[in-house]
């Protein structure tokens, strides 16, 4: 197994928050310069990283802000579509990505690769992995092969795991106690008290995206809540 490059990055998000600066494709705030200013934002309000999709933006985002910049590449809306090759990966870690996040539960991947085939090839480059699962045994294998952080980022949303509108907050304690990685918590978090709860729960970060970065779908909730 290809050792892991140095921990500077990650002792950066101890205790803190990552912002998850994204958009869906169609929605007004997908273009990259303002991304750019969304993680800018982010920085400014204290986020100790910023989680980035496409190596164009990571690249953006490197350029104009502090902070690590975790990327990711979602490529399609089905199966394993989060940095789902290790060519994925490495664009990202070209694009100058501190850690990158990538699908790491156990379906198959387009490229016919292994998740330990991506975390080799990105330490090989100089960065880190950051494992997105979805399931207590998708983060064990995680950390087993090599990833350097463990994410709740796939629980509600890969088979396996339980459908629920909030933090999978069981899941990162089952995690914490399973693995010797730092364990993020990422999905649903909406509020303060919730990303509160999920260091108590043993989350070492926590990653937010929609309650800070997603006007679009802000306003709907409040749409929706105003014609019920």
């Amino acid at each position: 197994m290809t050792p892991p490059p140095s921990a500077s990055p990650l002792a950066a998000l101890t205790g803190r928050l990552i912002v998850s600066c994204q958009a869906p494709p169609g929605d007004p705030m997908r273009h990259s310069d303002t991304l750019v200013r969304m993680a800018r934002s982010a920085q400014a309000g204290g986020a100790a990283a910023v989680r980035v999709n496409e190596p164009e933006v990571v690249a953006a985002t490197v350029a104009a802000v502090d902070v690590p910049v975790i990327g990711l590449w979602k490529d399609g809306d089905t199966g394993v579509y989060i940095t789902p090759s290790v060519r994925h990966a490495l664009a990202l870690v070209d694009a100058g990505a501190a850690i990158v996040a990538a699908d790491a539960t156990g379906r198959p991947r387009p490229d016919g690769s292994t998740f330990a085939d991506l975390v080799a090839a990105v330490h090989a480059a100089g960065a880190h992995v950051m494992a997105d699962v979805a399931t207590l045994d998708e983060g064990r294998e995680a950390a087993a092969q090599g990833a350097d952080l463990v994410s709740t980022t796939l629980s509600g949303y890969a088979p396996g795991s339980p459908r629920q509108t909030l933090p999978d907050l069981r899941l990162v304690t089952d995690l914490a106690g399973a693995v010797d990685v730092p364990v993020v918590a990422e999905g649903r978090v909406a509020t303060p008290e919730q990303a509160a709860a999920a260091l108590a729960a043993g989350a070492s970060s926590v990653v937010v995206g929609t309650a800070i970065t997603a006007p679009t779908a802000l306003t709907r909730l409040f749409v929706a809540g105003l014609a019920s």
